[in-house]
């Protein structure tokens, strides 16, 4: 018996972090934060809030990480969810992808550049994740793969059927306590979270989507650049429609 291995490919200021929470809370499923995060700063050496704390934290040899992460997933039972950042994933061995079944997490770029930008005041198409993830789901696909697809406003416009679909999408069974957690710091958060994850240690739930208006101009070049690969990728999402699915 081995663990269902599920690997969560998502940008930064995703709602990613919710739906490891939400994942958490499955009675059959182990969760890991960003399990890359230490491998990805080591090797691009970019300034990210926290780094020298995240490289002092966590394995920063990433094709070890992974291989320690399967072996685990060999040994149990259950499901291991592995919450990744799309952009953490260079300078390491992909074959591990052929073991697990992947999942992209986007968000349009005009709802999610303004957030990255508070952390990120430099940030470049490469931190967003959109084209990684579109080489990746290029990839998978071409490797006989069905990667699954969830839009950040589908999943907070009716949590519920998006993750019925996406549970029927990989075999597993939907659990209602998917829908809530306790507010606060969580064991599974990675030390990183204290920089990243201040208004989600608030919630009890995904929160209910909210349109943000007045985009930056200075961010216009930047979304003009983000738009192409985050409309690709959002042809194949999950959605939904007025609360119900589509």
């Amino acid at each position: 018996m081995s663990m269902k291995t599920v690997c969560l490919w998502s940008g930064p200021r995703n709602v990613s972090t919710a739906l490891m929470y939400s994942f958490a809370q499955r009675p059959d499923t182990r969760v890991v934060d960003e399990p890359l995060y230490g491998h990805f700063l080591a090797v691009t050496g970019a300034g990210h809030p926290g780094r020298d704390e995240v490289l002092a934290a966590t394995d920063c040899d990433g094709d070890a990480v992974m291989r320690r992460l399967l072996s685990e997933a060999r040994e149990g039972e259950g499901v291991l969810f592995l919450k990744q950042m799309a952009h953490h994933l260079v300078g390491i061995d992909t074959a591990f992808l052929s073991s697990m079944q992947n999942v992209l997490l986007i968000r349009d770029p005009r709802q999610m550049l303004p957030s990255l930008t508070i952390q990120l005041p430099g940030a470049t198409l490469a931190d967003t994740g959109l084209k990684r993830q579109w080489e990746l789901y290029e990839a998978l696909l071409a490797n006989g793969e069905r990667p699954a697809v969830i839009d950040s406003r589908q999943l907070l416009l009716d949590p519920a059927t998006v993750l019925r679909r996406l549970c029927a999408h990989l075999g597993i069974p939907f659990f209602d306590g998917m829908l809530a957690w306790d507010a606060g710091p969580r064991p599974e958060d990675g030390v990183w979270a204290a920089y990243w994850y201040h208004s989600l240690r608030e919630s009890t739930g995904f929160s209910p989507y909210v349109e943000k208006t007045g985009f930056p101009a200075e961010l216009e070049p930047l979304c003009a650049e983000c738009v192409p690969w985050y409309d690709r990728l959002f042809a194949h999402a999950i959605k939904v429609e007025n609360g119900g699915p589509s």
